[in-house]
C-alpha cells in the first residue's frame, strides 16, 4: 500500500499544532525511509544516519512547534532539505582542516606543519582556520554544498552531481565559482598575511 494514501501533509500537520500528537507519527512513518536513504547516501555510515535522522525530526518538531514554520503544501521538499543539510553540516563540523584547493591550483591551508610553531603561530592559524568555516557558510548555498561534499566529504564530481541532481558542468561550475567567492572574500578580509595560507 502506497504511504502517500492518507491525509494530506498540510492536514497532518494542521492536526499536529492543534495538539494531535499521532498526526506527526503519521508524517514519521510517510518519510523516515527515503529521509534515511538521503542521510545514508551521504554519510555512509548506518549509525551516524540513524543519529542525524533523529536530529531531522527535532529540528522539525522545534520548526512546527514556533510560529517559524511557513512551508505551507511544500513539507516534502523542506524536510529533504532539512535531511540533506544536518548531513552536509555533519562533515563541516567534524572535518577541521579541509585541503581546499583554489583554482589556481594552491591550497588554502599548508598541510604541513612544523615543530618549532610557536603559541602565536598557531593561534593565528586556528582562527584563521575558523574565519574560513565561517567564509563558508556565507557562500551561496549550492556553491558552499558542493565545496563541502568536495573538500570536507571527499565526494567525486560524479557522486556530487548524482547526489544533487545535476549535470557534473554544473557541479564543477559551482565549485569554481565558491573557490572563486571564497578567494575574493579572504583577499578583501587580508587574510593572505599568514604564510600558511595560499599565497597572494
Amino acid at each position: 500500500m502506497s504511504k502517500r494514501i492518507g491525509p494530506k501533509d498540510s492536514v497532518l500537520i494542521r492536526q499536529y499544532r492543534n495538539g494531535h500528537d499521532e498526526a506527526f507519527d503519521v508524517l514519521v512513518d510517510r518519510y523516515q525511509s527515503k529521509l534515511f536513504t538521503t542521510i545514508f547516501l551521504i554519510v555512509k555510515d548506518q549509525g551516524l544516519a540513524e543519529d542525524i535522522l533523529q536530529d531531522v525530526f527535532t529540528k522539525v518538531v522545534k520548526t512546527l512547534n514556533s510560529d517559524k514554520y511557513n512551508e505551507e503544501g511544500k513539507f516534502q521538499p523542506w524536510v529533504m532539505r532539512i535531511a540533506h543539510n544536518l548531513a552536509i553540516d555533519h562533515f563541516r563540523k567534524a572535518k577541521r582542516y579541509p585541503m581546499i584547493v583554489m583554482e589556481d591550483g594552491s591550497s588554502i591551508f599548508n598541510s604541513l606543519q612544523f615543530a618549532e610553531e610557536t603559541f602565536e603561530d598557531k593561534q593565528v592559524r586556528e582562527e584563521t582556520i575558523e574565519l574560513v568555516k565561517k567564509l563558508i557558510e556565507e557562500l551561496p548555498p549550492a556553491q558552499k554544498e558542493v565545496l563541502v561534499m568536495r573538500h570536507y566529504m571527499d565526494m567525486s564530481f560524479q557522486e556530487i552531481a548524482d547526489q544533487t541532481g545535476v549535470s557534473i558542468n554544473t557541479a564543477l561550475g559551482r565549485m569554481r565559482y565558491a573557490l572563486i567567492h571564497l578567494r575574493k572574500k579572504m583577499k578583501q578580509l587580508n587574510v593572505a598575511y599568514d604564510k600558511t595560507i595560499y599565497p597572494k
